[in-house]
């Protein structure tokens, strides 16, 4: 769950794009200004998207806004990034949209549909070691997506501090919030739930991961933000039974990732956690689970 491929990615995309459109009526009156600058601006509306992965906050956003944009898809990862024309390509035949591609890596990706045109620049970046000179200078969004759980509240103060000097609105979606809640329940599903959160807050490259604390941390941070938070449940909701879903599928995954976790953070308790993922893996088709995440933005 913590390696970031594009088998993971478009496993889970179906249940993020769910998600997301539970959580768009929170949003949609505030997203007035980007519109009419993305429809009638001199210059396209500038995007920057942190941890892009293969595009799918372009995917679930730039619909929505509509207009011109050009959006600076930036990733640590150039396997991910080399799978970003592919999964625009598909997503766009299945809009009805076109697509237009240069022969290079650096090469800018066009997207097309009446009343959009998207403009994608791709941009391998470490963000972890993000230099300190780095601005969001003439952009009007800085984005991203399942990222705000995994750094720290450092690096955190660092991005709300650059992009508040920027005068950006900024987006952040499915950050997790610790809810987890399984159908039916199984008498472990506190121990390893314990253990999987003491993992999320592990370094993973940021220092010390905010995990499920990260959105309550925007919120004691308004000031610095200087904006009001805003913000609405964006959560997965998994159920086996669903035949063509996929579902079963992300059920498998979740918990083969959850028992991973709190095996490498309790190797003691691998007995106790090896049974509940048998349990768990037999029950898959007969499973609801609902994953607790937040989309949360700031509308400059």
């Amino acid at each position: 769950m913590t390696a970031f491929t594009s088998g993971w990615l478009a496993l889970r995309e179906p249940f993020d794009v769910a998600a997301r459109d539970a959580a768009w009526p929170a949003f949609a009156a505030q997203c007035g200004d980007l519109r009419r600058r993305a429809t009638h601006g001199a210059r396209p509306l500038a995007v920057v998207d942190l941890a892009c992965g293969s595009g799918a906050n372009v995917r679930a956003l730039a619909p929505r806004i509509g207009g011109w944009q050009r959006w600076q898809l930036l990733d640590h990862d150039p396997a991910l990034l080399t799978e970003v024309p592919r999964a625009m390509a598909g997503w766009a035949r299945e809009q009805g949209y076109r697509v237009q591609a240069g022969s290079g890596p650096r090469d800018v990706l066009r997207v097309e549909a009446p009343q959009l045109r998207v403009d994608l620049v791709r941009c391998c970046v470490d963000l972890a070691r993000m230099p300190d000179t780095m601005a969001f200078a003439q952009v009007d969004l800085v984005t991203a997506s399942a990222l705000l759980d995994l750094v720290s509240a450092p690096w955190l103060d660092m991005l709300l501090a650059r992009v508040r000097a920027s005068g950006a609105a900024w987006w952040w979606g499915l950050s997790v919030d610790g809810r987890i809640d399984w159908d039916p329940a199984d008498p472990d599903d506190a121990l390893v739930h314990r253990l999987f959160e003491q993992h999320q807050r592990r370094d993973k490259g940021f220092g010390p991961a905010l995990g499920p604390d990260a959105v309550p941390y925007l919120r004691q941070r308004q000031a610095v933000v200087g904006c009001t938070v805003l913000e609405a449940r964006s959560d997965w909701v998994i159920e086996g039974a669903r035949a063509g879903t996929g579902a079963s599928a992300m059920l498998e995954a979740l918990v083969a990732g959850m028992a991973d976790a709190a095996l490498a953070q309790q190797p003691a308790a691998a007995d106790a956690v090896r049974a509940w993922q048998a349990r768990r893996m037999a029950l898959v088709r007969h499973t609801r689970l609902v994953v607790g995440h937040l989309d949360v933005a700031g509308f400059a």
